[in-house]
């Protein structure tokens, strides 16, 4: 169980740094998404095992790298566009 939660914590870090690397302006808060990414995957991790029991491993690798990329894309901000703004300014 312990090599499952730190392989959660690396992979949902993974996803974290991938996604603040690719998309820094859409993200609210680099701190924010790295903290986020590794929480997210270890608890779809533990919730996985939780549900399957032990002898798993791949599936509850899936579900965190599920849960992690999930949970990040709810911190995506729209991007920013010159569109919307008045013509005043």
């Amino acid at each position: 169980m312990i090599w499952e939660a730190l392989g959660a914590l690396i992979a949902g870090f993974a996803i974290a740094l991938v996604a603040t690397r690719r998309l820094p302006d859409r993200f609210p808060s680099r701190t924010l998404t790295l903290a986020t990414g590794p929480g997210a995957a270890l608890l779809g991790a533990l919730l996985t095992r939780s549900i399957l029991g032990p002898g798993h491993p791949v599936q509850v690798m899936a579900a965190a790298l599920a849960v992690g990329a999930a949970l990040l894309s709810v911190l995506v901000r729209p991007p920013r566009s010159g569109l919307g703004r008045s013509a005043a300014v």
